[in-house]
């Protein structure tokens, strides 16, 4: 936040915090918790550590973003995300079978188990959704929170314009694929959810 310049009777200086409202290209530092509609928590910001971000800069998920906009410090907000403005649905063609020798030998291979895997972005998790008679593995290309409707409790913390730094900081994620600029926008292939695994930050 800029501070304004207050003179009174010409003997005393003092600053006064001008307020400023979340807009785009805008800091934000915000404390979350994240649970799903049956009200299992999910994610939580570590206390004293609020996750901070530039709007605009697909550090976190859309329909968050757009519901914390034109709210200014102090605010604390309840905000229901659908998966169209989250994670997206779930896709039919992100499951795929893969050789069942590719995973560890030492593992007994279990729908539901999650394994790190590396693509061209750099790793990501698949989860096992069948094994099948024919030596293959079903695996589920989705993030973990595809088709899911989020629950945010939000506490906003700060806002104020970016340093030069911080701006450079989200260019550079955004350009190697970090944030979650990969919901339902950026979700047509495998290679681009698996690029986004769980890397994007909830909040």
């Amino acid at each position: 936040m800029k501070p304004s310049l207050t003179v009174s009777s010409g003997y005393f200086l003092f600053y006064r915090r001008i307020q400023m409202n979340i807009a785009d290209k805008m800091y934000v530092a915000i404390e979350y918790t994240l649970t799903l509609e049956s009200g299992q928590e999910i994610d939580k910001s570590p206390a004293d550590q609020p996750l901070g971000f530039i709007t605009g800069t697909g550090q976190i998920i859309p329909g968050l973003e757009k519901a914390l906009m034109g709210r200014a410090t102090g605010d604390n907000a309840k905000l229901i995300i659908a998966p169209e403005d989250a994670y997206g649905p779930v896709k039919d063609d992100l499951f795929q079978d893969i050789p069942k020798s590719q995973f560890p030998n030492d593992v007994e291979v279990k729908p539901g188990m999650a394994f790190e895997a590396q693509g061209p972005r750099g790793p990501f998790m698949i989860t096992v959704a069948q094994v099948n008679d024919n030596d293959t593995v079903t695996v589920d290309l989705n993030h973990p929170m595809a088709g899911k409707q989020l629950h945010f409790d939000v506490n906003v913390i700060d806002v104020r314009e970016p340093t030069a730094d911080e701006l450079a900081q989200a260019a550079a994620s955004l350009s190697a694929g970090c944030g979650c600029g990969c919901g339902p926008d950026n979700t047509d292939s495998a290679d681009n959810t698996a690029a986004c695994g769980t890397g994007c930050n909830c909040g």
